[in-house]
C-alpha cells in the first residue's frame, strides 16, 4: 500500500480527484458554476454516449438472439406440424387407394361370379426386366398354382409361371415367351396375341395371324377367346395401336397396348377356379 502511495498513478488520480471536487467547489464559491458544469459536460458528455451505445448494442445484440431462438422454436414446431399432415395426407391416400382397390375387386367378383380369386400383392420385380416379370406375396399355401392367370379390374396382366409355399412369379403379356388366345371385339377375327422382346420396352406386345382383308384398326378392343390358353373367355387384353402387313404370312399384325399399364402395377389378383374352352 505504501508503495502504491508514492507511485505516479497514486499522483495523477489524487490531481484528478481535486479537479473534480475542489475545483468545482470554488468556481461555485465565486460565481463560475456555470462554466464548470459546461466544462465537465463536455468531458462527461462523450463518455455518456459511448456508455449509452455500448448498452444499446448489448441489449440489441440480446434481444437478436432472443428473437433468433424464438424463431428456431417455431420452425421446429412448424416443421413438427408440416410432418405430422404429411403422415396424416399419405395415410388418407393410401386409405383411399385401398378402399378404391377393394371396390374395382368386388365388381370384377360380382361380374365374373363363376370365377375364384386371390388377391396379391407386388413385392418384387425382375432386375432389368421391370415390366415382365413380377414377385407376389401369395403361394401354394394359398392356393396358388402355376398356370393361373393374373389380372386386374383393368384387364389381362399375364399367368403365373411358378409358385412357392408364400410367393409365386407372374409373366406379363409383354414377356416374349408369353402367348394367349384372343379375339377381336368388334370384328369377331381370332388371333394369338404373343409378346415382343423388341416391344416390351414400348408396352406393346403384338396380335398376330389376322386375315388380311381384316377391318381392324386402331382402337379396337381385344379379348381372351379362352381357346388353348391358360385364360378364360373374355378378360380385356387390350387396344389395338396399330396395324401393319407382315409380308412373311401375308397377314396382318396389330400392335396393342395392355388395358393395365404394367409399370403401376402394385396389386392384382390371380384366378384360381375358371373353366378353359377346350380346343375344336
Amino acid at each position: 500500500m505504501r508503495d502504491f502511495l508514492k507511485t505516479k498513478t497514486f499522483f495523477v488520480l489524487l490531481i484528478l480527484m481535486i479537479i473534480f471536487t475542489v475545483v468545482p467547489s470554488v468556481m461555485t464559491m465565486v460565481g463560475a458554476g456555470g462554466h464548470v458544469r459546461n466544462a465537465v459536460n463536455v468531458i462527461v458528455s462523450p463518455v455518456q454516449k459511448l456508455f449509452n451505445y455500448a448498452t444499446d448494442a448489448i441489449s440489441g445484440f440480446t434481444s437478436y438472439f432472443t428473437e433468433f431462438d424464438r424463431i428456431v422454436e417455431e420452425n421446429n414446431a412448424l416443421r413438427e406440424e408440416l410432418t405430422s399432415l404429411k403422415d396424416q395426407i399419405s395415410s388418407s391416400e393410401e386409405t383411399e387407394q385401398m378402399n378404391e382397390w377393394l371396390y374395382r375387386y368386388l365388381e370384377l367378383r360380382r361380374e365374373h361370379t363363376d370365377f375364384g380369386f386371390a388377391d396379391a400383392n407386388v413385392t418384387g420385380r425382375e432386375s432389368g426386366n421391370y415390366m415382365t416379370v413380377f414377385t407376389l406375396d401369395k403361394g401354394t399355401a394359398h392356393g396358388i398354382k402355376s398356370g393361373m392367370p393374373a389380372v386386374t379390374d383393368y384387364g389381362v396382366v399375364g399367368y403365373v409361371s411358378e409358385a412357392g409355399l408364400d410367393w409365386c412369379k407372374v409373366v406379363t403379356l409383354l414377356e416374349s415367351n408369353s402367348a394367349a388366345g384372343v379375339y377381336i371385339e368388334r370384328t369377331g377375327e381370332a388371333g394369338i396375341v404373343e409378346g415382343d422382346f423388341a416391344l416390351a420396352s414400348e408396352g406393346l406386345c403384338k396380335m398376330l395371324y389376322i386375315d388380311a382383308e381384316s377391318s381392324v384398326h386402331e382402337g379396337d378392343r381385344i379379348f381372351t377367346s379362352g381357346y388353348g390358353s391358360v385364360y378364360p373367355r373374355g378378360l380385356l387384353v387390350g387396344y389395338v395401336e396399330k396395324v401393319e402387313p407382315d409380308a412373311n404370312t401375308r397377314t396382318l399384325v396389330a400392335y396393342v397396348r395392355p388395358a393395365e399399364q404394367m409399370k403401376d402395377i402394385r396389386r392384382l389378383m390371380i384366378i384360381t377356379e375358371y373353366e378353359v374352352v377346350a380346343d375344336e
